[in-house]
Order: C-alpha cells, then structure tokens, then sequence
C-alpha cells in the first residue's frame, strides 16, 4: 500500500483529504506542523507528501528545501497544496523543489488523479542505486565518496566521474576518445594522453583493487571484476 503524508495545519481539509486517499487505497498520515512533518517525512519515507505552503513551526518552502537536501527524501514526490495562486509563488514553490503545485479551492477529484499521475511518473523514473560495490571499491554516488579496500579515497571531481562510467558500464570497453566525450565533455577527441593519465592516477590511489580497470590495448577501458 502506498503511503502519502499530509503536512497541513488545517485539520478538517487534512482529515478530508486522508478520507479521500484512503478511499482510493492509499494509506494516509496527516501531521500539522512543518517541523515534525520534515522529522517524519525523513523518519517514515512516504511514496509522496501533500504540502501546506503555509504552516507552523516551519514554512512549507523550507520543508520543501530540508526534504530535497536529505539524500533520504531527496526523491520523495511533492505536491504544494496552497491558497497563493499567483505565478510568483508558484515559481517559488518550484524552486525550491516541489513537483506540482495545486490551489486551494482546489477538486478532490484533481488532486487524486495528479497524485496517481504523479505516483506513476515517479515509479517509471526509479534511481539507481546511490551506493553499490565492486570488488572491494564501493562508490557513494550521493556524497561523492569512495573507498577502497575500507580505506577512505580522496578523488578529483573528473577521477570520480571517470570511477563511476566504467563502473556503471562494467564490462564494456570505452575507447579513450569516448571517455573523453563523455566524461570530459570533449567535443572534439583531442589529446587522448589525458584519458592515459587519470587512468593511471586513479589506479594508483585505488591501490590493488583499482587493477579491476583494464587496459585493452589499442583502443581504450573497462572495468572487469
């Protein structure tokens, strides 16, 4: 069953919507104050939250920020359900994160399709995964860490995305004019010598199990476990 919570400090237009949810089979959680409903949110990981712009404790935008910076939330769909229909607040609320924007009046009906609408478009859009292992190199895509052997390795911005093509293309062989494509951006393959570089510089600091990159010669990379 899918969860949705409710953060809105007007109890009954809460208790509508939960009724309405529930009648649809979803289960409900309203919470009424800004605050606890980021603490909960973070702590329950809902499959999407109904947003009050105008709430205690803490405002809906900044709810909205809190929960898009927790790499826990951060893919949690929103819907801001607010009386302010004027085109600035509904850039704002954009801005700072949430997926639709709906105002109050608003048709119970409405709202439930775009939830489903929502629900689905998210569902077709999964992630993959924000930490995974190869040999004994794991890579934390979310906060851009990575160790090897249990060792802690610091990276520069291009040797982690180098790290993290191959090991998402695990087994397929990048040419060095590729790898310069599309993790340098080149447009134009150039000096292919800088591909040859970072490779052996990343090699170096992954120590033994960076040997899981090999060279196949004459033509570029991969990463075979």
């Amino acid at each position: 069953m899918k969860k949705v919570m409710i953060i809105e400090d007007e109890k009954d237009l809460a208790g509508l919507l939960a009724f309405n949810l529930e009648k649809e089979g979803y289960a409900a959680h309203c919470v009424h104050d800004g605050k606890q409903g980021f603490e909960l949110a973070a702590s329950e990981l809902p499959d999407l939250i109904l947003l009050d712009l105008m709430l205690p404790g803490l405002l809906g935008t900044e709810v909205c920020k809190a929960l898009r910076k927790d790499p826990r939330t951060a893919r949690i769909p929103i819907i801001m359900i607010t009386a302010k229909g004027d085109e600035i607040d509904r850039v704002v609320g954009f801005e700072v994160g949430a997926d639709d924007y709906i105002v109050k009046p608003f048709s119970m009906r409405e709202v439930m399709l775009r939830i489903k609408s929502l629900m689905r478009r998210f569902e077709h859009e999964a992630a993959p995964p924000a930490l995974f292992s190869i040999g004994e190199i794991v890579i934390d895509k979310q906060r851009h860490l990575v160790t090897s052997a249990g060792t802690e390795i610091e990276l520069t911005s291009t040797e982690f995305k180098l790290l993290l093509y191959l090991a998402e293309k695990k087994g397929r062989v990048h040419s060095r004019e590729k790898l310069l494509q599309d993790v340098w951006s080149y447009n134009n393959a150039g000096d292919t010598r800088t591909v040859d570089t970072h490779v052996t510089r990343l090699r170096g600091k992954l120590g033994a199990p960076g040997d899981i990159i090999k060279t196949v010669r004459g033509f570029g990379y991969k990463i075979e476990e």
